[in-house]
């Protein structure tokens, strides 16, 4: 690697709008790093997940493929 050319990585806290906090690391200048959505909350984690289905794709995908369950 050169020399001087490489960004200052660091390890900080970060702070979901669900209130969990955690360390990340990071090359932003920033003491706290805030984001909107983190394992805690997000639905795919939380099992929590909903299937949309936008125009009836999955029951045509299921009669197509003989998937009816």
């Amino acid at each position: 690697m050169k020399e001087g050319i490489h960004p200052e990585y660091k390890v900080i806290d970060a702070e979901c709008a669900c209130g969990a906090k955690f360390r990340v690391g990071t090359t932003k200048k920033v003491d706290i790093l805030k984001v909107d959505i983190c394992s805690e909350c997000h639905p795919y984690y939380t099992g929590k997940q909903k299937i949309v289905d936008s125009g009836g794709r999955v029951d045509k995908f299921r009669k197509r493929y003989g998937l009816n369950d």
